[in-house]
């Protein structure tokens, strides 16, 4: 059956609540004294957090409060509660509604913890970028605090921390499987990816008097519930993905239900309680629930979408078997367009995880409002001008969209916020930047960033709207760009053009990372972008050079990245500007080889590139590339047992090693170069000279020390260079470049990028 796009009531028609009497505050009231300034008695809902309160667009705290008190609602934030005690969740009182918990604008583990799980030593949320002000999975440890203080209120959690653990994943602090965060931190309810219309429509119902306990089928939800509701078409996940032999193992679909058997022609024949215990089954239901059989595609014109759901193979099974959980991951990527997707189950113990369809994108104007809604733009006064780190850097940045199409299995993206591109009109966006100029303490003329996730999907979308709720791919641009994706620019030309002429703006940088693939399809947006926006450098992220790893993270090839900067520098000499490119790379992807490493290092000094600053491989929960990492398995591909095996480097001495190639030029890695270099059998790259990539242990001390190397004995030629002082070709020695060239002609850049 296909899907038609779905549509969702606006964001702003629901009835206000009484509250809105009040008016919107100042700022959202984070004491009693504040609520008391404001006359308020109580707060309906009260918001805890892991960051501090900044009242900006970009907090996610801000955005639902003062999204909820244009709803009517009185609302309060507990922002960096000691969690050691409950006396700072209980300052504001009991709500009347609800607590709000989220671990902040990131996942508080990888905000504590490098890739290397090391504890890092601030926290850019912080006052003062101050490091432990927040517990290790924030979300379970604050929903916990809330229900020790007020056993009788709901609890609703939310945020990129609990989006993705909405279903059991692997968690790479453990190195385990975990259930889902909505069992171990006892919540109510748990929203993810971007949470507007869920945390509306819950509002609304909890206020009119609906039990939390009946409110088990609001998109964009994650509930615990006892069995499928009745009515429904259950699919086993096997049936969408067969997972290979599974009759040689005990069967992952266990269900304790009352089931229906039908024959071929899908007609009922028998229905009987089924399961690894059935004495354990529920008594017989009226409702029953229909468990379509092999082959599907029989039955798919048959099944109402919106009465279907899937089953993933339970906790129990995940957590043992490494294969299931890829392929599990594999199952609900393929569900996450919201036009089509539909609810997934799995067992946890003797409940069950109920996953909703995604949320519905919003529309421009529901965007515009959002944004438009009258934030202070700056951090609470409570915190008397100390600088939060992460306020600074996105004070004078607008977020012009949401979402990405990319599909880049390490990155949780599209996980959180989805793949449809929801974009704010120019209008918007023009009013913000006026604000900022008009509100923000210190403002120079400089906007530092019109972006989001990507800087250039602004307004891109499929073509045809019912080719899109249809469409199950991962990626819009891989492996190669969709024929029915809009890759005209002209949308964010035009905006670039029009900020530019905003009256007290001298200067709009372009931050946010760029899709080069994208950007190469729309020349003129290049130029508009290369001509006015690029200050000296532009950030672009080819991740990788060798084809073996790009497959894995579903990026383009290095001949996209040629385009592009030729593109990028032909522009920038036509302008009249010396600019360059900055790539970033990752090291130990899964999938990624050391022999990789080593090619990929090999095009970094061929290409005169001397990264300092470099990123290993962070296993965040749910993505593609974690479940890679996990399982050893790939789960862009059918899911079987003998299906293609990947290699991970997840010890710390291969990481180490991997990470040291896109260093090849820091002296402190030279040794374990030269090590794994022999290993792989490739002591030709050792040695000084531009085909070596690190000099032998004679020469180090040389190259250390700048020393030229002598030249053979009887070379004329090498003699005559060395009376004429020429640069040597040493790695570690190559000259500096003076007016922001690297020797290597006019359109190479220096060779500190950073």
């Amino acid at each position: 059956m296909k899907s038609a796009p779905k549509t969702a009531p606006h964001l702003f028609s629901y009835p206000k609540y009484w509250a809105e009497c009040f008016g919107a505050a100042p700022f959202l009231p984070t004491s009693r004294q504040e609520m008391e300034q404001l006359g308020w008695d109580s707060c309906d809902i009260i918001i805890v957090t892991g960051d501090a309160y900044v009242d900006h667009p970009s907090f996610g705290m801000a955005v639902m409060g003062r999204l909820l008190e244009a709803q009517g609602f009185r609302v309060g934030i507990i922002s960096q509660p000691d969690w050691r005690s409950n006396d700072d969740f209980m300052a504001l009182g009991k709500p009347n509604l609800y607590f709000g918990v989220t671990a902040g604008n990131m996942d508080s583990l990888i905000n504590a913890y490098t890739a290397d799980l090391r504890l890092r030593s601030d926290d850019a949320y912080t006052p003062l970028g101050e490091a432990g002000k927040r517990p290790d999975r924030a979300v379970i440890v604050y929903s916990q605090r809330c229900k020790a203080c007020w056993k009788d209120v709901p609890i609703v959690i939310g945020g990129i921390e609990a989006s993705l653990r909405r279903i059991a994943q692997y968690d790479y602090w453990s190195n385990s499987v975990r259930r889902s965060v909505l069992v171990d931190s006892t919540a109510d309810i748990l929203l993810y990816g971007n949470a507007e219309r869920a945390i509306v429509e819950l509002s609304h119902r909890l206020a009119d008097g609906e039990p939390i306990s009946s409110i088990r089928d609001l998109r964009g939800t994650t509930v615990l519930i006892d069995h499928t509701p009745g009515g429904y078409s259950e699919l086993d996940s096997s049936r969408i993905d067969w997972p290979g032999k599974i009759d040689q193992i005990p069967s992952p679909y266990e269900t304790v239900h009352q089931q229906q058997k039908v024959d071929a022609d899908g007609n009922v024949i028998d229905s009987k309680n089924v399961g690894e215990n059935t004495e354990d089954a529920p008594a017989e239901r009226s409702d029953v629930v229909r468990i379509v059989p092999m082959p599907l595609r029989r039955y798919e014109q048959e099944l109402n979408p919106d009465q279907t759901c899937i089953r993933l193979p339970s906790f129990e099974k995940v957590s043992k078997d490494s294969v299931l959980y890829a392929h599990a991951s594999r199952v609900l990527h393929q569900e996450s367009n919201p036009h089509n997707a539909r609810a997934l189950i799995q067992k946890h113990g003797n409940k069950e995880i109920w996953v909703n369809p995604p949320p519905i994108p919003l529309e421009t104007d529901e965007m515009d409002a959002v944004f438009g809604l009258p934030y202070a733009r700056i951090p609470h006064p409570k915190y008397a001008g100390k600088r939060i780190p992460a306020y600074d850097m996105i004070k004078t940045s607008v977020n012009i969209m949401r979402g990405c199409f990319g599909g880049c299995t390490f990155c949780s993206i599209t996980e959180h916020e989805g793949r449809i591109i929801q974009s704010r009109s120019h209008e918007s966006i023009l009013r913000e930047i006026e604000e900022i100029r008009d509100k923000v303490p210190g403002f120079t003329g400089a906007i530092s960033d019109l972006g989001g996730p990507t800087s250039n999907m602004y307004k891109l979308n499929c073509k045809d709207p019912n080719i899109q709720a249809n469409c199950r791919k991962l990626s819009c641009v891989y492996p190669e760009i969709c024929p029915n994706l809009k890759t005209d620019h002209s949308e964010t030309t035009q905006l670039y053009r029009k900020a530019r002429a905003v009256e007290g703006v001298h200067t709009i940088a372009i931050a946010s990372g760029l899709r080069y693939d994208l950007a190469v399809e729309d020349p003129e947006y290049v130029k508009e972008l290369v001509t006015h926006h690029v200050g000296g450098y532009l950030k672009i992220a080819p991740e990788h050079s060798e084809q073996n790893t790009l497959s894995k993270m579903m990026k383009p090839g290095m001949g996209t990245y040629a385009r592009f900067e030729k593109m990028f520098y032909k522009y920038s000499k036509e302008a009249g500007k010396k600019q360059y490119l900055i790539p970033y790379f990752i090291a130990a992807h899964p999938g990624c080889e050391d022999e990789d490493m080593m090619n990929l290092a090999v095009w970094l000094k061929t290409h005169g590139f001397e990264v300092d600053q470099v990123q290993t491989f962070y296993p965040s929960p749910m993505s593609l590339a974690t479940a890679m990492y996990y399982s050893g398995r790939n789960p862009l591909k059918r899911i079987t047992y003998k299906s293609e095996k990947i290699y991970s480097p997840k010890n710390t001495e291969e990481r180490r090693v991997q990470k040291a190639f896109l260093r090849y030029h820091d002296p402190a890695n030279w040794a374990k170069l030269r090590e794994a270099l022999r290993e792989m059998g490739r002591e030709d790259l050792i040695g000084v000279g531009d085909k070596k990539l690190v000099p032998g242990e004679n020469e180090e001390y040389r190259v250390r020390k700048g020393i030229k190397p002598r030249p053979a004995r009887g070379d004329k030629r090498q003699q005559g260079l060395a009376g004429k002082n020429k640069p040597s070709a040493s790695a570690g020695s190559r000259r500096k470049p003076t007016g922001g060239s690297a020797g290597r002609g006019p359109n190479r850049p220096p060779t500190k990028r950073r």
